[in-house]
């Protein structure tokens, strides 16, 4: 198949009967271009197929507007959720993103190729939402552009972040399950190495069941994804302890406990509450019925463009640092206990 040539500035110009300057400018957005030039130029370009040229376009605004984007694991819903916040905030500013993963979850060695990765290609600027990743490795890429955490807080000069409080939404989940009259309540505690959010999050349950005068039985785990085998091994000595509920630092891990329950029998399903973290997405929904604690991840997406974009366009060269808070979910898998 022959490919035919592609169309320049000056095959809009001809088409549209105007001149060169004036097609640059109008489709620059830069000087001044009558409303009428404006629809002729643009109706040339959509008819010939004319793609400005973005390195050409770097070159006259000393900007891509570009952002990159690193995510940790888009296998998990939180991050596919906070790319698409990030997308539509970004294209609400006329930026548009390019994002980077991994096809499994991201090394901190994995992040570090990929921010490189994206500098070369000349982004405005970075967020960066792989949770594994330390601040100090960060700290030498902020002098060579804007960089925004999203989902962790950051208290390093230069590094503006965006989180949710899970140290709150911890405390007031497992207030909730106190309420309903549970005593004893074993947390799953994921290692801090492999995510700092899912610790904190069960850190802060277990302190609340202590200091509100339950009784706290931590779980340690590697992982979330571990969550369901270590109640599965586990479940005999809860139920020797006298636990009646469960808690999981995101809704996939509360979902998996769930499903041990109910593999071992209607007793087991009944005589534990379960609780999630999250509450976004087909987990979320009513007919569910989880018990959760509803995180606004699209705004921690939105606030992390727009803390970025203040810095790209220089109206800001102050760190922020934003905290923002959710919402208990009284669902159907705490259940409030009978005497």
């Amino acid at each position: 198949m022959t490919r035919t040539r592609t169309p320049t500035i000056l095959d809009v110009a001809a088409e549209a009967g105007v001149s060169k300057s004036a097609v640059s400018r109008a489709l620059l957005g830069q000087g001044s271009v009558s409303d009428e030039n404006r629809v002729r130029i643009e109706t040339a370009a959509a008819k010939l197929g004319y793609v400005a040229n973005a390195v050409a376009r770097s070159l006259v605004s000393s900007r891509t507007r570009t952002i990159g984007v690193v995510l940790r694991d888009v296998r998990k819903p939180y991050y596919g959720y906070l790319q698409a916040a990030i997308q539509a905030e970004a294209e609400r500013h006329d930026y548009r993103i390019v994002a980077t993963t991994n096809a499994r979850d991201l090394e901190v060695e994995d992040a570090v190729r990929e921010i490189t990765n994206l500098i070369s290609l000349q982004v405005d600027g970075l967020v960066i939402a792989p949770a594994r990743l330390p601040s100090e490795v960060i700290a030498p890429f902020l002098d060579r552009l804007p960089v925004v955490v999203a989902g962790r807080q950051e208290r390093l000069a230069g590094l503006s972040s965006v989180s949710t409080d899970d140290t709150g939404g911890g405390a007031a989940l497992a207030t909730h399950l106190r309420s309903l009259g549970h005593d004893r309540i074993a947390v799953a505690l994921v290692d801090h190495a492999y995510s700092h959010r899912y610790h904190e999050r069960g850190t802060a349950m277990l302190e609340q069941v202590t200091r509100s005068g339950g009784h706290a039985v931590a779980l340690p785990v590697g992982r979330d994804l571990d969550v369901g085998d270590r109640v599965d091994e586990e479940l005999g000595q809860l139920e020797a302890a006298g636990v009646t509920a469960v808690m999981c630092p995101n809704d996939s891990a509360a979902m998996d406990v769930l499903q041990v329950l109910r593999d071992h029998g209607p007793g087991a399903t009944e005589r534990y509450s379960v609780t999630g973290y999250d509450g976004y997405g087909p987990l979320a929904a009513p007919y569910v019925g989880l018990t959760t604690f509803r995180t606004p991840q699209e705004e921690v997406g939105r606030s992390a463009v727009q803390l970025l974009i203040e810095k790209i366009e220089g109206r800001t060269d102050q760190d922020k640092f934003v905290s923002l808070r959710g919402t208990v979910v009284d669902g159907r898998t705490a259940r409030r206990l009978t005497t």
